[in-house]
């Protein structure tokens, strides 16, 4: 697949509208759309939530907005999950879990050159859902290997729906868990963590993909598996990620595509902020990477731009993040037009 770069504009999966229709106008408005995942529509909407269907042993309470694992469940549910695995629509999102998938499936897409889906990763899912002991699920040996499988196969036949309705489809994980997994935690060491993330990748279809907003062991990310893709907090993480120059220029060589989230969706951040203010920081930071011996052709030939984050928390619901939409578009059209990068 072309991936091509040139500043395109896309974003993440989490948008804090309630109505699907308005999210839907909103992502359809970049280069790159993508089903939005809305949990403020419905619980079910949560990323978590989503990729927990038919996982065996899972629990959702929908009163207290929350996910457990039943260990003996899990168990127990294995033989029936067993016999149903080789059925591709027991790894699909089903409408009751994702509306928002089904309504993004039903719009005529072809004049996009991409699209784009999402499911939380392995390592976020494992360390966000806790058995009855209040045990994150990752440190569990028998159902770390059984999630990793699991995501794997789900985000594969998700790949393959959105194959169906456009070529140039393509699905990224969100990993927000690889900001803490590679330290030192008991019962699973953090080179086995890497070992196992890396082979998740491999099993993923089409372009690989990674998306987070923290600061997690970027050597590892840049250099240490087969990924096409890199989305980043380029706003809050950028001065840290470009110290690795040499990792990223071994990706950008081997003609991967950055995603660059340059503009805030906090209301307090981007009130500060202008389209030229934004421009001119991300420009800062692809300085440096030219300082150190990385093209900027190269750079903005595999560059897409991004809002910084996902925001679900501004007082004003869903208005900041459609200011940040569009003044993403606006500091996207500003670094096309000033490096003729065309359409």
């Amino acid at each position: 697949m072309d991936l091509k770069g040139n500043c395109l504009t896309t974003a993440m999966g989490i948008l804090p509208h309630k109505n699907i229709g308005d999210a839907m106008k909103l992502v359809l408005q970049l280069d790159i759309p993508f089903w939005p995942q809305l949990p403020n529509y419905s619980y079910y909407e949560d990323m978590y939530v989503q990729v927990s269907e038919n996982f065996p042993g899972i629990r959702v309470d929908t009163s207290q907005k929350r996910i457990t694992l039943d260990s003996s469940g899990f168990y127990e549910e294995l033989t029936e999950y067993a016999m149903k695995s080789d059925d591709e629509n027991l790894f699909k999102l089903s409408s009751g879990y994702s509306a928002a998938f089904d309504a993004f499936l039903a719009q005529d897409l072809s004049a996009y050159r991409l699209i784009r889906g999402q499911s939380i990763g392995p390592v976020s899912f494992g360390l966000k859902i806790s058995d009855e002991n209040l045990k994150p699920i990752i440190y569990n040996d028998d159902i770390r290997e059984f999630l990793y499988e699991f995501i794997a196969l789900k985000t594969n036949v998700q790949y393959r729906q959105l194959k169906e309705k456009h070529p140039g489809a393509f699905v990224w994980v969100d990993e927000p868990g690889l900001e803490i997994i590679f330290g030192s935690f008991t019962g699973y060491a953090s080179h086995r963590a890497k070992q196992d993330f890396s082979d998740f990748l491999e099993r993923l279809e089409g372009p690989r993909g990674v998306h987070l907003c923290g600061n997690p062991d970027w050597s590892f990310l840049l250099s240490g598996m087969n990924m096409n893709i890199l989305s980043i907090d380029a706003y809050g993480c950028g001065e840290i990620f470009t110290r690795y120059s040499g990792e990223v220029r071994d990706f950008l060589d081997a003609g991967n595509i950055i995603s660059w989230g340059i503009v805030p969706t906090l209301t307090e951040e981007l009130s500060r902020e202008s389209v030229e203010a934004l421009a001119v920081r991300l420009e800062s930071l692809w300085s440096h990477l030219v300082s150190r011996g990385i093209g900027l052709k190269k750079i903005l030939k595999q560059a897409w731009l991004a809002p910084a984050r996902c925001c679900l928390i501004n007082t004003d619901g869903h208005l900041t993040v459609e200011n940040s939409y569009r003044t993403l578009q606006e500091v996207s059209r500003l670094l096309r037009d000033k490096y003729d990068l065309g359409d």
